[in-house]
């Protein structure tokens, strides 16, 4: 159960994570510590394993706190905690999905996040490196960007996942299963810039593609910091972007440049072509110029 040693040895872990890693204070970490611990002890008293719960889970433990007369600012205060806290357990391996990721404090499902437009984009990718770190940064952010990846698909990726001869890099996503997605020609030269700034820095994964600065495997929180900065190098507004935001930039321009959409199901490693279908939305102008264009009845 959720209240066991396990989920409370995670707590601690990510708590000092937040401590030593993101430098959080104390009364902060307090906070999270007492709203974590009271979702664990409640998934206890339901009879629940935390480790296994899904958004309906989380989204019935909100409502509980609100109709107990938690305040607004006390049921996001402890969401922020329970997100932060299950998306180290996914960075850690221990779950497969993250229950909170959709969850809002209101108990519904949060839209999707804004794509940047290709201009920004640019922007963001056409800086020239200026040192080893800099072609590491250029190779992940094209990564992302061509091949739509999960952030915990990209820093899961060994250097035995990428094939230069075929262009293809296997991407092992939720539930372990496996896809093969093309690798455009700029993520290509990005790769083969920094293969050899990975050997210098490589230290002790040996397997990982992307490596951090003291030679061991990339994480997610990782990621985001060198998106953020990034940002703030380009110009682009740091607050919308993030390594998802590249994912639904790459899958919406894609289908507005007129991909078909069970292309791009493949391609983001979606089981379902609904969950597809959602990216569509954004691109509507696309579907009703062409629209307008090729019915018969779409104009006088």
């Amino acid at each position: 159960m959720a209240g066991s040693a396990a989920a409370r040895e995670s707590l601690d872990s990510y708590l000092q994570w937040l401590l030593i890693e993101k430098g959080r204070a104390l009364a902060t970490l307090e906070a999270y510590q007492r709203d974590v611990v009271h979702y664990l002890d409640w998934c206890a008293q339901v009879d629940t394993d935390a480790f296994s719960a899904c958004e309906k889970t989380l989204e019935k433990y909100l409502a509980e706190q609100r109709g107990h007369g938690s305040s607004p600012a006390t049921v996001n205060r402890a969401l922020s905690a329970i997100k932060g806290w299950y998306g180290f357990l996914l960075d850690d391996g221990i779950i497969l999905a993250d229950p909170a990721q959709s969850v809002t404090s209101h108990g519904r499902r949060k839209g999707l996040p804004k794509p940047i437009t290709e201009e920004a984009v640019s922007r963001f990718l056409d800086i020239a490196p200026e040192d080893d770190l800099d072609y590491r940064d250029q190779a992940i952010f094209e990564f992302l960007y061509s091949t739509g990846c999960r952030v915990s698909e990209l820093v899961s990726c060994d250097i035995s996942d990428v094939d230069f001869d075929e262009e293809l890099i296997r991407l092992t996503g939720k539930g372990s299963k496996q896809r093969l997605v093309p690798l455009g020609r700029h993520v290509v030269r990005a790769l083969q810039r920094y293969l050899p700034i990975r050997g210098r820095l490589l230290k002790q994964d040996q397997h990982a593609l992307f490596v951090n600065s003291r030679g061991g495997r990339l994480t997610r929180q990782g990621i985001d910091l060198l998106i953020h900065r990034r940002a703030l190098r380009s110009g682009v507004d740091a607050s919308s972007l993030s390594a998802h935001v590249f994912r639904h930039s790459c899958a919406t321009h894609m289908l507005a440049n007129g991909a078909d959409i069970r292309v791009v199901q493949e391609l983001l490693g979606h089981a379902s072509i609904s969950t597809t279908q959602v990216y569509t939305g954004v691109s509507i102008r696309t579907l009703r110029d062409t629209y307008t264009a090729a019915h018969p009845r779409a104009h006088s």
